[in-house]
């Protein structure tokens, strides 16, 4: 009879550790698009504030295009500095996340992005012109904090 007792007790254990682990993923998983959402919509409002309320201090982002590293910063001030740099070059803008893919984390989104410039580009592009592109942004997280950002495009 104890035999019985012992196994439904250890079944029912094993039931609210696999429960507890599934939640605590779907509220990490939860947590994460939450920040991100954030960051993206501070990101296309030109809010350094917000998108940078949940880097981490050290947190490292790069731009890489056609395979090539063309922009990497490493730290929150660099962050920030690149980021109000980056605001000159654009009366709009705005990403819209197209497709997520959770891994632990790793999050990846595909994002669809259109643009407005403010100023002419060294290729050609000019002032008012309209620029679109479709990318991958992959987000790494650290204790509830973006450690990495990488724009592929």
């Amino acid at each position: 009879m104890r035999k019985d007792s012992d196994m439904k007790n250890l079944i029912l254990i094993v039931m609210l550790i696999l429960t507890l682990g599934c939640q605590t993923k779907n509220d990490m998983k939860e947590q994460q698009r939450d920040i991100i959402e954030n960051y993206i919509k501070s990101y296309n409002d030109f809010d350094i504030i917000g998108m940078t309320k949940n880097l981490s201090k050290d947190v490292v982002f790069e731009n890489v295009s056609n395979g090539n590293v063309e922009l990497r910063t490493e730290g929150i001030d660099e962050f920030k500095k690149q980021a109000e740099s980056a605001k000159q070059y654009f009366t709009q803008r705005k990403q819209t996340i197209e497709f997520w893919e959770f891994n632990n984390s790793k999050v990846s989104v595909e994002i669809d992005y259109k643009a407005t410039l403010a100023i002419d580009f060294p290729n050609g592009l000019k002032t008012g012109d309209t620029l679109e592109l479709k990318g991958i942004s992959e987000f790494e997280f650290e204790s509830g904090k973006i450690k990495s950002i990488t724009d592929k495009s």
